[in-house]
């Protein structure tokens, strides 16, 4: 059962040798916030690897996280996916649209139905 997140600042930093831009820690900004519902926006470029390894979530070619077809559930049970990280880098009505669909999927998971349209 989620009781918790433990939360990180985070800071753009250069990377010194390939001289792009990439999100560091801030050191010392670890805090923990109690939680029971946890969402998580991190597949711009498809899912992040230390994304997908901590869910435990399975996968495609792509490095998108993988679902069935039509479906926003991944191979573990509680965890649902919907974006970038379901679809891959895409325009931002698709997200919108993805984000609906899938809040009717947990609906329909929690309550056994949806009123959502």
């Amino acid at each position: 059962k989620l009781v918790k997140a433990i939360l990180v600042s985070l800071k753009a930093e250069k990377n010194p040798e390939t001289g792009r831009m990439s999100m560091v820690p801030v050191e010392g900004s670890e805090k923990e916030v109690p939680a029971d519902l946890v969402l998580i926006a991190a597949g711009f470029l498809g899912a992040q690897s230390y994304v997908a390894d901590a869910f435990g979530v399975e996968l495609n070619a792509r490095t998108n996280v993988a679902t069935e077809a039509g479906k926003y559930a991944t191979n573990v049970e509680k965890v649902f996916t919907a974006g970038d990280m379901h679809r891959g880098q895409s325009l931002v009505v698709w997200a919108i649209h993805e984000g609906r669909d899938v809040a009717k999927e947990v609906d329909k998971y929690l309550m056994g139905y949806t009123n959502l349209a």
